[in-house]
């Protein structure tokens, strides 16, 4: 099927975004809550965790998926599913029976063996590239470190090592690149619950320059991404959605910016900085604090996140409570709860106790933070909605109607704004609403 013109679709534009190359222009005056435009992956992976919870191919969430009879690994919905995946699956199927459990490849290799396989198939534009197509990403290859250009050799050593069977590779400098294009374009799919559930490619949304005050969302509803409007948009108005986690002050955020996208963000609230001091808000003491302790406290913060990012691969579950508890504990002599580091490691401690199932435990972490993302965090934050839905179940969970029908009422009316009032997702909480 033809793609509509390159540069058009309704209400849309793309144009030269000044000091940003391109982007995309509103045509018409858009309302919060409305859809902008959907994009179809290009191309998408389910992350190997959620096999057999998830379609393989279209990403719903379902009991009794049928299995691929060969790799016994793949989950469908039904025969439509594992024929239309099959083009891709290929690529793995017997290679997951010859390796077996020596199958590992990243989600990033998995992603992009798949990119090389549909350019093979569909080399004549695609339904999810009207505005901009894979092969005009920007791959960023003259600003990667040495570490990042090894990173990527490394991936391509797995592609070649597990892929070489079905797919037909460019040279090494043309991987690279694409590679290159992967880590800066990819999206990650996550459910209402923030779980990651796989990465794709949509083209038409990664025209999308970036702000920390965004005036768009993207959410998914399997595996097409829908963008819709959080702030009244106007004609002549450039759309912004947000590439990085909101929470954090300025000087974090500009960091992971410049790390994984290669720029510093200049937005009103990057200027202005506002919101800065209640984010790394400290406790009132009788004695003030120099700023140089604070300063230590700060790079202490960014170490134990770190610390615990790398963690959480290899130490258990007790090991990784220690963890939290310890670092809450020595940030809070300084610290006040609402402050961002406190709230992340809250965050982190909540997760450990839902994966333990202390669900006591992770209601009451759950009950500190919300207060102070709903402030933190901008309107309609998808954040915020799946802290309210996970307080919701839990509060169901442990027989506390009232504040649990309190709080899925709090997801649902931001959910209806960002996903929309017919999503999946939001129907199905309603549903959870009546059956308690």
């Amino acid at each position: 099927m033809r793609a509509a013109a390159p540069s058009q679709m309704e209400g849309l534009e793309k144009f030269q975004s000044p000091g940003k190359g391109r982007g995309l222009r509103a045509l018409r005056r858009f309302v919060i809550g409305e859809l902008l435009f959907s994009c179809p992956a290009f191309t998408c992976v389910l992350t190997v965790n959620e096999r057999g919870n998830h379609c393989e191919c279209c990403f719903a969430r379902k009991e009794g998926l049928s299995r691929c009879g060969k790799c016994k690994q793949a989950f469908y919905c039904n025969v439509e599913c594992q024929k239309q995946d099959w083009p891709l699956h290929k690529l793995e199927c017997s290679a997951m029976c010859v390796f077996g459990q020596n199958w590992n490849p990243s989600e990033t290799v998995r992603l992009t063996a798949r990119i090389l396989a549909k350019q093979k198939t569909h080399p004549e534009r695609t339904e999810s590239e009207k505005f901009l197509s894979i092969k005009e990403f920007e791959s960023h290859l003259d600003k990667l470190d040495n570490e990042k250009k090894e990173l990527i050799q490394n991936d391509i050593s797995a592609l070649h090592h597990f892929y070489s069977k079905h797919i037909e590779y460019p040279d090494n400098e043309a991987l690279v690149v694409l590679f290159g294009q992967v880590n800066c374009n990819g999206f990650t799919i996550e459910d209402e619950e923030l779980s990651h559930l796989g990465s794709a490619i949509f083209p038409d949304v990664a025209l999308m320059n970036h702000s920390c005050c965004p005036n768009v969302i993207v959410t998914y509803k399997g595996t097409v991404a829908e963008v819709r409007a959080v702030q009244e948009i106007e004609a002549g108005d450039e759309i912004f959605t947000s590439y990085i986690d909101l929470l954090y002050p300025t000087e974090d955020r500009n960091d992971r910016l410049r790390d994984s996208y290669f720029f510093t963000c200049d937005c009103r609230e990057c200027f202005t900085k506002e919101k800065d001091k209640d984010k790394l808000e400290i406790r009132k003491l009788n004695e003030p604090l120099s700023a140089e302790a604070v300063r230590d406290m700060i790079r202490y913060a960014r170490n134990v996140i770190e610390e615990f990012r790398r963690a959480k691969h290899y130490k258990s579950p007790g090991e990784l409570q220690e963890i939290c508890e310890l670092s809450l504990d020595k940030m809070g002599s300084m610290f006040a709860e609402s402050n961002v580091y406190m709230l992340h490691m809250m965050y982190q401690a909540m997760g450990v106790c839902l994966y333990i199932q202390d669900w006591e435990g992770a209601l009451r972490y759950g009950q500190k933070i919300i207060k102070p993302y709903s402030k933190h965090y901008p309107s309609y934050s998808l954040n915020v909605a799946s802290m309210w839905l996970k307080l919701g179940r839990l509060y169901m969970g442990l027989e506390n109607r009232p504040a649990g029908v309190k709080a899925l009422k709090k997801a649902i009316a931001i959910m209806e704004i960002a996903h929309g009032k017919d999503h999946p997702y939001v129907i199905e909480i309603k549903k959870e609403l009546e059956t308690h």
